[in-house]
């Protein structure tokens, strides 16, 4: 019997330990659950929260309520305050408040405004500041909203 090449086997031999590593990294990774929570709008596109294990990955919140009306139109403050409603909600849906978040990107149409309404988001962080990005867009997804906010937040 003619015995394959060692080049052959080599790589035989990486590939089913390939194989096996990516079944153990599947095995010992999170599963993923998403969610839309109550009082919220029902995206079909994408979740409001996904969790993986700990982590709260939170979608972009703007300011519209439940029926997906926007709530504050040409009004940064009350916007401010309904997206961190938003936030707040979805949070809760998962055993978490605004201490456990980690991280925030903000997006805002104008960062002057934004500055402006600084004082609204304060309290619902309450002197617990997450790592914080800000970014000025052009426009975010209806012309109506002036900001939206993601989050990733880690859970006991």
């Amino acid at each position: 019997m003619k015995r394959p090449p060692t080049s052959l086997v080599a790589a035989a031999g990486l590939s089913v330990a390939v194989v096996a590593v990516v079944a153990l990294a599947a095995l010992a990774a999170p599963q993923l659950r998403r969610s839309n929570p109550e009082g919220m709008t029902k995206p079909s596109a994408y979740s409001h929260v996904v969790r993986a294990g700990n982590i709260l990955f939170i979608a972009g919140q703007v300011s519209s309520d439940a029926s997906g009306q926007v709530v504050g139109a040409g009004d940064m403050k009350a916007q401010v305050k309904q997206v961190l409603e938003n936030l707040k909600r979805v949070l809760a849906s998962e055993g978490a408040d605004f201490g456990h978040v980690a991280k925030i990107n903000i997006f805002t149409t104008d960062i002057a405004a934004f500055q402006e309404a600084r004082e609204i988001r304060e309290p619902y962080f309450a002197g617990k500041a997450p790592a914080s990005t800000l970014v000025e867009v052009k426009r975010l997804a209806r012309l109506e909203f002036l900001v939206e906010i993601e989050a990733i937040a880690v859970v006991p």
